[in-house]
């Protein structure tokens, strides 16, 4: 019988790692959040997979730059002043907690229009494609007014994301391993 709960606890431990280990895209990748350089952010978002449990993270200059999460009808109109959440920190990092589509753009006057804004769809972590290399980044932000954006029924991306994955480890030697001392125990 201890067997047999150690054996469980052990599956659902592995269960609940293998599915909590999302990408993490940084937005624009080397250039960042940015005006400069004609970056086309929704050209960057097409070649990539946002999958639930993903961490996009912007990385700007946050004298001149910041990120604001926007509702359908502000994205399109550039309207920053009613915002889902403001980040400002210059590194921040947020974590796609639902299916849907999110929109973001830079609240600085001009910059919107510019092109600074990013449309991105997220998919089911169920549908998430085979792993991508390991990130040796580390991200952190919490945003200044909290909620997040309106969901819609999400579509496949047909692309495969280049986002760095901490699925790429392969955990599972690590994990079976431990299941064997675990195991070890039970005898």
């Amino acid at each position: 019988m201890a067997f047999t709960k150690k054996m469980l606890a052990f599956l659902l431990m592995a269960t609940v790692v293998g599915v909590s280990l999302g990408a993490v895209h940084k937005v624009g990748d080397s250039a960042g959040w940015t005006t400069l350089g004609n970056i086309d952010y929704n050209r960057w978002a097409s070649s990539k997979n946002f999958h639930v449990g993903d961490t996009i993270v912007f990385e700007y200059n946050n004298q001149f730059h910041n990120v604001k999460q926007v509702t359908f009808q502000d994205f399109q109109s550039c309207n920053g002043a009613s915002p889902i959440a403001t980040f400002t920190s210059g590194s921040d990092s947020i974590t796609l907690k639902r299916p849907g589509q999110y929109y973001f753009l830079c609240g600085v006057p001009g910059h919107c229009e510019a092109g600074q804004t990013l449309d991105i769809m997220v998919t089911p972590a169920s549908l998430r494609p085979s792993a991508s290399p390991l990130s040796a980044h580390n991200y952190s932000s919490s945003p200044s007014s909290s909620g997040s954006a309106s969901s819609s029924a999400p579509l496949p991306n047909p692309y495969q994301s280049n986002a760095f994955s901490l699925q790429a480890i392969s955990i599972w030697p690590a994990l079976i391993s431990l299941g064997m001392f675990v195991i070890g125990f039970a005898f």
